[in-house]
């Protein structure tokens, strides 16, 4: 799968809709996007995958100022920012995307975003990113119980154990099931927990495991975040392990905070960077990924405890800092991770948005 490196030979190239561009093309390109002077993002918080760092390090390099909207928001409602902004021009309509994997190919089918191919493609394996462009991998983790230790003596290991009464009113989700992709893959985990290997029955095993939950009182609906851990509101927070990990370390152990991956349901999920067909700062949204996709952008990711899209090209060529490969969890946390397809995350995600209200009947609420 994967293509070798462009040789240095052939110097920059610039992939504009699939379509090659000299190596100048890279001055043409930040000249354009320091022209328009803003990029909006959404839906980042800053210590999500070490985006904080990655923004700030845009913004000094380029000069370019960042817009930051929604931090707390999920996929759905990106892509709903852009079909609400088609002709807003101003700082509410996003440039640039981040979203769960399903929402990419869903995104390109209603035309909503602008292809553009980063001019480290070639290292990206091909079955994560779309063939023309439209959207791109960028990073994966796996789903993980981020524990307030300080609350919860015993912590659980596995999916089962947040049945237990000792979690009475402790466990929260990071987002809304029906329209956050981290939320909605935490519902098919622990589906898949319990056996189920179809995607939808997995969906459907998931619902009747977060209604059980939510009967016995374990269940916290509001979403969760580190200072909701910290607070003690959610001390059993569903997190990607990345968003833990981060937790754990900015709270300097005030309260400890533990980071399990569960014995079972291990899923592991593929997020995917994409730029709006309406983006008003179309060429600082292209900088944007040129930035994201480098060497520096992918190590930054890593250093958020995300695995980036080019992870095995920077192990390859020993660009990735061993003390960032020593401060993630071992490799056998990950062994039993499931990369769900395309087709896998499209059939939970319609039973799992459609059905929550009626199965859970809990309204997540920010």
């Amino acid at each position: 799968m994967r293509q070798a490196l462009l040789s240095a030979g052939a110097g920059l190239c610039l992939l504009f809709a699939g379509a090659p561009v000299l190596a100048a093309g890279m001055d043409d390109l930040v000249a354009a996007a320091k022209k328009e002077g803003a990029l909006t993002v959404i839906a980042l918080p800053r210590d999500w995958c070490g985006y904080g760092a990655l923004i700030d390090s845009f913004k000094a390099k380029y000069g370019i100022t960042v817009n930051e909207l929604n931090p707390d928001g999920g996929s759905g409602d990106e892509v709903e920012a852009i079909k609400a902004n088609k002709d807003n021009k101003g700082p509410q309509a996003p440039d640039v995307i981040d979203v769960g994997l399903s929402f990419g190919p869903a995104a390109k089918a209603e035309g909503l975003l602008l292809p553009y191919k980063v001019s480290t493609w070639n290292t990206i394996p091909d079955a994560a990113k779309d063939a023309d462009g439209y959207w791109t991998g960028d990073y994966y983790g796996v789903l993980s119980f981020a524990v307030n230790s300080d609350i919860v003596k015993t912590p659980p290991a596995d999916w089962s154990d947040l049945l237990k009464p000792e979690f009475k009113g402790s466990v929260a989700l990071a987002g809304d099931p029906r329209t956050s992709n981290q939320a909605t893959m935490a519902v098919y985990a622990a589906g898949l927990s319990g056996g189920a290997t179809d995607a939808a029955k997995a969906a459907e095993d998931g619902l009747n495991f977060f209604a059980e939950l939510n009967k016995n009182g374990n269940f916290v609906p509001a979403i969760g975040k580190a200072a909701s851990i910290a607070q003690g509101e959610t001390p059993v927070l569903v997190f990607w392990d990345y968003n833990a990990l981060a937790a754990r370390d900015n709270l300097k152990g005030n309260p400890k905070v533990d980071v399990i991956v569960p014995k079972t349901g291990v899923i592991a999920g593929v997020y995917v960077q994409a730029i709006s067909a309406y983006a008003p700062h179309p060429n600082a949204a292209k900088l944007w990924l040129e930035h994201l996709y480098s060497d520096e952008g992918q190590i930054g990711w890593l250093k958020g405890y995300c695995h980036p899209i080019r992870f095995n090209n920077l192990v390859e060529t020993k660009k990735a800092p061993a003390d960032v490969l020593a401060a993630l969890p071992p490799a056998e946390s990950y062994a039993k991770a499931k990369f769900p397809t395309l087709d896998e995350q499209k059939a939970a995600k319609e039973v799992i948005a459609k059905r929550w209200d009626a199965v859970v009947g809990a309204t997540v609420a920010k």
